[in-house]
Order: structure tokens, then C-alpha cells, then sequence
């Protein structure tokens, strides 16, 4: 699993970069989130592996997503191709400077709560709505996929109002609703009510994603690929230890409330962090980018 998650991982940061690299900078938002819309496999894994796995068992879940995987494969080898840019070939000195750069810290933090906190809240759904409301394995994968499918497609969106708006404006409001919606999932019983706060928390946070990678390229452009691959590396993390979260508050209190709180409180936090950079982001190379910042 480790592997696959490796790969996936290594295949975003291929991907965003590549994809970027074809258009100006005043449409990065929406481009980098249509490439990035590509989350819209976890709404697929919500729907189809608990079916799957009730007819064919688990250990042929795996077998089978090597299908999918085997024709975008096919699909890129034929079709992929390169910008006409010049890209500069980079040696590991240039990926030491990068990680001594404090704003390279602060999109891998921002990442690390959007797209960590929507992996995170993508891993947790069908054990929490099992658990909580005593749902079957393919009752809770369909509520799953209906709250991932929020942030998955929402993600373009996010980017698209980011490039109106400018990404640190479109980050607050995305954060804030996010925060909100937890808190408000973590005192909340009702089964339609909590399923419509996940919802909307994973659609801010999906939309949070895409305005990440609208800011990305406007700081990072000449160094695109080396930090899509860090911010990944970020976010990756974030999923995992938000989805961990959950669980501990579940084994440890009996209740999901604790974890949702953390989710939130981070998001929180990262408000108070563009609050942090916000004027020196927009009077040193804010000024000079070609897109709203």
C-alpha cells in the first residue's frame, strides 16, 4: 500500500507542473485545478471497492484498480506531451536551497491542511458514518463518495476563483467555511445534517487545493516541478496524520468530536498564518506576478 501511495504521489507531482507549464499565469488556478480534479478517484473507491470487495473479496479490489491504472497509462503514453518551455535541469543543491526558502514552509503548510485535511476526512468517512450511525460497508462507501466528491470537483472551482479573486483572498473564505463546518459536524448528530457540513468541509477544503497551486506557480514558477513535489510530500502527510487523528479521538474519548476540533482548529491557524505573509507575499513578488494574488 505504501508503494501505491508512493506512486500516486510521484504521479501528482509529474502531472501539476506538466500541466501548468501550458498555460499564462493569470489561469494557473483553474488549470492546476482541473489537473489536480484527478482526487475524483477517491469518490470511485468510496463507490465501488465496497461493492466490489462484498462480491470478489478484498485482495481483489487490488487486483482489479490495476485495470484503470494500465489504460491511463496507455492514455499518457500517446497522448502526453511536453510544453515548448525550457526547463532547467536541476541538481540536489538546488533542493536544498528550496527547503532553507520560509515561503517553501508555508505552502507545505498551507497544503498540508487542505489537501491533508480532505485525504484525511476522504480516509474516515466509512468507518465514521459505520460507526456512528451503525451503517452498512456500502451504505457508508455511497455517504463517502457523496462528501469526497465535494472537494474532489470543487477543486477547479476553487482554483478558477482564486485566479478572480486572488489566492490568499480565496484561501480565507475556503479555510474559514471549512473550520466552521467541522465544528459544527462535531456537535452535530443528525445523519442528513452531518452528511451536508462534510460536504461543504470537503468542497472548501477541495476548493482550498486549488488555490494553493493558483498562488504556487506566481512564487515558485521556475522551480514548479521540485516544489509540486514538496507540497505533495506536505499534503501527503497532513492526510495521514489528520486521518490518525480521528481515530485516536475515537479510541480515546469514544467520540469523533475531539478530532473534527483539531481538524478545524487548523484551519484556523492557517488563517492566522496568511495574516502572516499576506503583505509581504503581495508588495515583494505579489507585485510582480502576472495573476491576482
Amino acid at each position: 500500500m505504501g508503494v501505491v501511495l508512493g506512486f500516486a504521489g510521484a504521479s501528482f507531482a509529474v502531472a501539476l507542473p506538466q500541466a501548468g507549464r501550458w498555460y499564462p499565469p493569470n489561469m494557473q488556478g483553474v488549470v492546476m485545478g482541473l489537473a489536480g480534479a484527478g482526487n475524483v478517484g477517491t469518490v470511485l473507491d468510496a463507490l465501488f471497492a465496497p461493492r466490489l470487495a462484498a462480491a470478489f473479496g478484498w485482495r481483489a479490489v487490488f487486483g482489479l484498480a490495476i485495470i484503470p491504472a494500465v489504460i491511463v497509462l496507455l492514455a499518457y503514453a500517446i497522448f502526453s506531451k511536453e510544453a515548448q518551455v525550457t526547463v532547467k535541469q536541476k541538481r540536489l543543491a538546488d533542493y536544498l536551497k528550496l527547503l532553507k526558502d520560509k515561503d517553501a514552509h508555508w505552502f507545505c503548510f498551507y497544503y498540508t491542511i487542505s489537501f491533508g485535511g480532505f485525504v484525511g476526512l476522504a480516509s474516515s468517512y466509512v468507518l465514521y458514518f459505520k460507526s456512528e450511525y451503525a451503517l452498512t460497508a456500502i451504505h457508508a462507501g455511497d455517504l463517502a463518495a457523496i462528501c469526497t466528491a465535494g472537494g474532489a470537483l470543487a477543486r477547479p472551482i476553487g482554483g478558477a476563483i482564486a485566479d478572480r479573486v486572488g489566492g490568499i483572498r480565496a484561501l480565507y473564505r475556503f479555510y474559514s467555511i471549512a473550520g466552521l463546518s467541522l465544528v459544527a459536524a462535531a456537535f452535530g448528530h443528525n445523519i442528513y445534517f452531518n452528511v451536508a457540513l462534510l460536504f461543504l468541509a470537503s468542497s472548501a477544503l477541495g476548493m482550498a487545493n486549488g488555490s494553493v497551486f493558483q498562488l504556487l506557480p506566481q512564487r515558485f514558477g521556475r522551480d514548479l516541478g521540485v516544489m509540486t513535489g514538496l507540497v505533495g510530500c506536505g499534503g501527503g502527510v497532513g492526510g495521514f496524520y489528520l486521518a490518525s487523528s480521528l481515530g485516536y479521538s475515537k479510541g480515546m474519548t469514544g467520540s469523533y468530536l475531539t478530532g473534527f476540533c483539531i481538524f478545524a482548529g487548523l484551519c484556523f491557524i492557517a488563517i492566522i498564518g496568511l495574516g502572516l505573509v499576506k503583505t509581504r507575499w503581495r508588495t515583494t513578488w505579489g507585485a510582480v506576478a502576472n495573476a491576482r494574488i
